[in-house]
């Protein structure tokens, strides 16, 4: 299977109104001032495994609240936002690229996407883009994916693909991929029959509460994919050759993709947007 470059559609706008939040409390990763983002502009994260530390809390204090396993929302927080290292994780705290839809009330940023200014959701901290990920999956067409185990990381990253939350055609590999490069799995634990019985009447009774307290979505509101080009590596290529193609240089390269060294090997995936 060749190909040069695949659109990874992900993330979406997700109506708020009627909710619910947990009242779990998670290790505190905000700041003291009020609505403001939780780190300055331009910080990084460094690797992925630091990343990984400082979300793996939460990514599993959500898993135990509606059975999204720890290691799929890790994954796909990784992905998306680069390692916490994109625009909108830097400068809008929004690790899932979730869009404004026409009922968010929050602040907001622009950020040429599908069109020149396409709006996104800018939250107080990392913490509430990693809850608004888990309202987002309790939606009916994603309600099949809560009778998984919420240790079946691969059943959740193909069913994620089944229910069109992207298009990339890889994309239940490449969320594999990262799962057990970094070994995420470890963070997802098998639970009773009767705990996942007692837990899927729990978050059928979510979805239908949500369904009707919530309008019919406009179109401003239904998911909108967030466009990142994977690039496929061939031969003799090198970082500093695939940068110029794309206007990136190497050393924001190996820091979008966690990359070791500058060493790629062929049919190897690389991030090419920022």
């Amino acid at each position: 299977m060749l190909f040069s470059i695949f659109l990874i559609f992900t993330s979406c706008s997700s109506r708020r109104s009627g909710t619910l939040r947990s009242s779990k409390k998670y290790p505190s990763t905000t700041t003291n001032r009020p609505n403001s983002n939780n780190k300055p502009v331009g910080q990084t994260y460094g690797s992925s495994h630091s990343y990984i530390d400082r979300y793996k809390a939460i990514a599993i204090a959500e898993m135990n609240q509606y059975g999204i396993p720890a290691s799929i929302k890790l994954a796909q927080a990784l992905l998306e936002s680069g390692n916490g290292n994109s625009y909108l994780a830097t400068q809008a705290n929004n690790h899932f690229g979730i869009k404004c839809g026409g009922v968010w009330k929050g602040r907001r940023i622009s950020r040429p996407d599908d069109g020149p200014n396409d709006c996104f959701r800018v939250y107080n901290n990392p913490d509430d883009s990693f809850r608004d990920h888990s309202q987002f999956l309790l939606r009916k067409r994603y309600e099949a994916l809560f009778t998984l185990r919420k240790d079946d990381y691969k059943g959740w990253a193909h069913g994620l693909k089944k229910a069109g939350y992207a298009t990339n055609p890889r994309y239940a590999y490449l969320l594999i991929d990262l799962i057990e490069r970094y070994d995420l799995q470890q963070y997802d634990r098998a639970e009773s029959y009767v705990e996942q019985e007692r837990r899927e009447v729990e978050v059928e009774d979510i979805i239908r509460e949500k369904e009707v307290s919530e309008e019919i979505a406009t179109p401003e509101e239904v998911k909108k994919p967030v466009a990142m080009i994977i690039y496929q590596v061939k031969a003799n290529d090198t970082l500093y050759s695939i940068g110029q193609q794309y206007g990136l240089s190497v050393a924001e390269l190996i820091q979008i993709n966690a990359l070791e060294d500058e060493n790629l090997a062929v049919g190897q995936l690389i991030i090419v947007s920022k």
